[in-house]
Protein backbone atom coordinates (compact mmCIF):
# COMPACT_ATOMS: atom_id res chain seq x y z
CA UNK A 1 0.00 0.00 0.00
CA UNK A 2 1.26 3.26 -0.93
CA UNK A 3 1.33 6.15 1.88
CA UNK A 4 -1.42 7.79 3.29
CA UNK A 5 -1.22 11.25 2.01
CA UNK A 6 -3.92 13.83 3.09
CA UNK A 7 -4.74 17.13 0.99
CA UNK A 8 -3.70 20.46 3.32
CA UNK A 9 -6.61 21.46 4.38
CA UNK A 10 -7.18 18.09 6.01
CA UNK A 11 -3.61 17.71 7.22
CA UNK A 12 -3.95 21.40 9.02
CA UNK A 13 -7.65 20.43 10.44
CA UNK A 14 -6.35 16.73 11.75
CA UNK A 15 -3.24 18.69 13.25
CA UNK A 16 -5.54 21.51 14.62
CA UNK A 17 -7.81 17.96 16.16
CA UNK A 18 -4.76 16.97 17.92
CA UNK A 19 -4.16 19.80 19.62
CA UNK A 20 -7.30 20.88 20.59
CA UNK A 21 -7.80 17.13 22.05
CA UNK A 22 -4.12 17.36 23.74
CA UNK A 23 -5.43 20.95 25.12
CA UNK A 24 -9.12 19.77 26.12
CA UNK A 25 -8.76 16.17 27.31
CA UNK A 26 -4.81 15.59 28.08
CA UNK A 27 -4.27 18.94 29.48
CA UNK A 28 -0.82 19.39 28.29
CA UNK A 29 0.29 21.66 24.65
CA UNK A 30 0.97 19.57 21.64
CA UNK A 31 3.81 21.76 19.62
CA UNK A 32 2.69 21.75 16.07
CA UNK A 33 6.02 20.43 15.62
CA UNK A 34 4.84 17.68 18.05
CA UNK A 35 1.53 17.52 16.44
CA UNK A 36 2.88 16.95 13.02
CA UNK A 37 5.35 13.56 14.10
CA UNK A 38 2.31 12.25 15.91
CA UNK A 39 -0.12 12.61 12.76
CA UNK A 40 2.86 10.75 10.74
CA UNK A 41 2.76 7.91 13.06
CA UNK A 42 -1.06 7.71 12.96
CA UNK A 43 -0.15 7.57 9.48
CA UNK A 44 1.74 5.45 8.88
CA UNK A 45 1.04 2.36 11.70
CA UNK A 46 -2.53 2.86 12.01
CA UNK A 47 -3.62 4.36 8.93
CA UNK A 48 -2.92 1.04 6.75
CA UNK A 49 -5.30 -0.88 9.59
CA UNK A 50 -7.83 1.70 9.24
CA UNK A 51 -7.96 1.33 5.42
CA UNK A 52 -7.67 -2.39 5.57
CA UNK A 53 -10.55 -2.73 7.38
CA UNK A 54 -12.68 -0.36 5.68
CA UNK A 55 -11.76 -2.49 2.12
CA UNK A 56 -13.04 -5.43 3.79
CA UNK A 57 -16.21 -3.50 5.23
CA UNK A 58 -17.13 -2.24 1.61
CA UNK A 59 -15.91 -5.47 -0.38
CA UNK A 60 -18.62 -7.12 2.25
CA UNK A 61 -21.28 -4.49 1.87
CA UNK A 62 -20.96 -4.80 -2.22
CA UNK A 63 -21.24 -8.82 -1.99
CA UNK A 64 -24.22 -8.35 0.15
CA UNK A 65 -25.73 -6.34 -2.32
CA UNK A 66 -24.81 -7.82 -5.46
CA UNK A 67 -26.20 -11.21 -3.30
CA UNK A 68 -29.28 -9.02 -2.77
CA UNK A 69 -29.85 -7.90 -6.43
CA UNK A 70 -29.07 -11.80 -7.23
CA UNK A 71 -32.05 -13.42 -5.45
CA UNK A 72 -34.10 -10.27 -6.36
CA UNK A 73 -33.39 -11.57 -9.62
CA UNK A 74 -34.30 -15.16 -8.93
CA UNK A 75 -37.55 -14.09 -7.34
CA UNK A 76 -38.80 -12.46 -10.60
CA UNK A 77 -37.95 -15.48 -12.96
CA UNK A 78 -40.03 -17.56 -10.39
CA UNK A 79 -43.18 -14.96 -10.89
CA UNK A 80 -46.30 -16.05 -11.97
CA UNK A 81 -45.36 -20.20 -11.94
Amino acid sequence: MSKIKLTERIHEQVIYDLQTYFENEQEHTLTGLNAELLLEFILNTVGPMIYNQALIDAHRLMTDKVDDIYLLDLEDSNFGK
